[in-house]
C-alpha cells in the first residue's frame, strides 16, 4: 500500500483518487507519520434497500394522540 502526508495528498487529491479507481490499490495519508486515512476504490457494491427494514419505526398516524387516554396536562 502506497503512503504519503496529508500536505501530499491534498496537492494531489485529484489525481490520486483516480489513480486509486484505475489500479485498485489503496493509499494511507499519515498526519506526522501516524495514519489518519485510507483511500480505497470503490467496491461497486450497493447497500441492499431492505437493509435497515428491521432497525426503522413507522408510524401511520403522526397527528393522533400517543396514549389512548388524554393527559391530565392536556385538560
Amino acid at each position: 500500500m502506497k503512503t504519503m502526508s496529508v500536505t501530499a495528498f491534498k496537492a494531489r487529491a485529484l489525481q490520486i483518487m483516480k489513480d486509486v479507481s484505475k489500479t485498485k490499490e489503496p493509499v494511507r495519508v499519515t498526519r506526522h507519520g501516524k495514519p489518519i486515512a485510507e483511500v480505497v476504490p470503490c467496491s461497486g457494491k450497493r447497500p441492499s434497500p431492505g437493509l435497515l427494514a428491521d432497525t426503522l419505526v413507522y408510524e401511520k398516524n403522526l397527528v393522533d394522540p400517543v396514549a389512548d387516554k388524554d393527559w391530565e396536562a392536556a385538560e
